[in-house]
């Protein structure tokens, strides 16, 4: 066990304008230094791969890093090794929170998970993003396989956050530095080992699909929202993004499936629709005196991933909201009629695919009987322009 530094975001991001990533706290890991800038932990490898001895230092605070604003390109040497180790050890601390709360609910652990930092670094040309990769075509190429079990790349940022406070520092966005990031790309290595929307254990290992649809992209920032305690999972890093723009991926917006793109390339906005009204039904879950519905789509996911052997049927079926939905309402009967009447306040029903969904939802919207609530009256949300259904 070692003590290291972390951000903590539960109850820190509540307002419109979070002032930075978390609030800095140290915390217990139960990891082991495999490495000069790598920690291993049960079912988790985390490795920075810029170079160098991170982990020089001894004693009992060798691992309490300090963030130094992130670091970045203009920092002193001494800020970047910080940073830099703060990295690893904030990353291995939210991937494991993540990897946890799904080995208790699935009642067994997931395969390994490796998070590399900086492998596609390339000087004067900076990633501030992550992605889940898999063994298999991909863009941007990998120059090696990543593991069969699933992969995570972080860049290693390529931008300032400006603080909303005047006169704070700004902060360079380091993406292990940002827990939503790190949450929702292990958010991805669940959804491989569960429900496994691209039907890749039906592909040869070495020939994975590393794509991603809607219902994968929603469903890691739902996992993301529960974690964080919030469901304004980027609000740091989007802060200047109004709370209504669908780039800002909040999930107390009631997004519909009348929102839905049709074409692809749109995995992120419509996965938000999907994100929303999970979040929706966990919020009323709990009002209701439950736990949420965590557990409960963990269940779904995992048979609803366990049907089929044509890889092209599985495709097309595995991207359906209506086909998960009905392995969510026989997961856990007690909390079905909450979640289905949640569900189809955001326009997704048990039956039909995500088109019929959108313009059934559409009619709905041109009827004359559609309301829209008042300004900030809306159950799902707290700013102007939140309705029953977005056009």
């Amino acid at each position: 066990m070692m003590r290291v530094t972390a951000y903590l975001t539960r109850h820190h991001i509540d307002s419109d304008r979070p002032a930075g990533p978390g609030q800095l706290a140290e915390v217990d890991l139960d990891a082991t230094v495999t490495g000069p800038a790598e920690l291993r932990l049960a079912g988790l490898t985390v490795r920075d791969e810029r170079g160098g001895d991170l982990f020089r230092a001894a004693g009992e605070h060798a691992y309490l890093f300090d963030p130094a604003e992130g670091g970045g390109p203009l920092a002193g040497t001494e800020d970047q090794y910080q940073a830099r180790g703060f990295g690893v050890t904030n990353t291995a601390y939210h991937a494991a929170r993540v990897l946890n709360l799904a080995a208790r609910l699935l009642d067994r652990p997931l395969p390994h998970l490796v998070i590399r930092i900086g492998p596609h670094s390339v000087p004067g040309r900076g990633w501030g993003g992550g992605h889940y990769r898999l063994p298999g075509e991909a863009s941007p190429p990998e120059p090696e396989p990543p593991a069969r079990s699933g992969e995570i790349h972080l860049g290693t940022g390529r931008s300032f956050i400006e603080r909303p406070d005047p006169g704070c520092s700004r902060y360079f966005h380091a993406p292990a530095h940002n827990p939503a990031i790190i949450c929702h790309e292990v958010g991805h290595h669940i959804c491989h080992h569960t429900a496994d929307f691209r039907a890749n254990r039906l592909r040869p290992p070495l020939d994975q699909h590393n794509g991603k649809v809607a219902l994968d992209e929603g469903t890691a920032d739902f996992l993301t929202a529960v974690l964080l305690g919030t469901p304004d999972i980027y609000g740091w890093h989007r802060g200047r993004i109004p709370p209504w723009d669908p780039r800002r991926r909040r999930l107390d917006a009631r997004w519909t499936t009348a929102c839905l793109c049709p074409g692809g390339g749109r995995a992120h906005t419509n996965g938000t629709v999907w994100a929303s009204a999970l979040w929706t039904a966990h919020e009323r879950v709990r009002q209701a005196g439950g736990t949420g519905i965590v557990s409960a789509l963990l269940t779904a996911m995992t048979r609803f991933g366990s049907r089929g052997a044509d890889v092209a049927k599985e495709q097309q079926r595995r991207k359906h909201f209506s086909e998960l939905l009905r392995d969510l309402l026989v997961a856990d009967p007690a909390i079905a009629p909450v979640v289905a009447g949640a569900m189809a306040d955001h326009g997704i029903l048990p039956y039909g695919r995500n088109r019929e969904l959108r313009w059934q939802m559409q009619a709905r919207a041109g009827s004359p009987d559609a309301q829209t609530p008042a300004r900030g009256t809306s159950e799902a949300g707290q700013w102007p322009g939140t309705a029953a259904v977005r056009p």
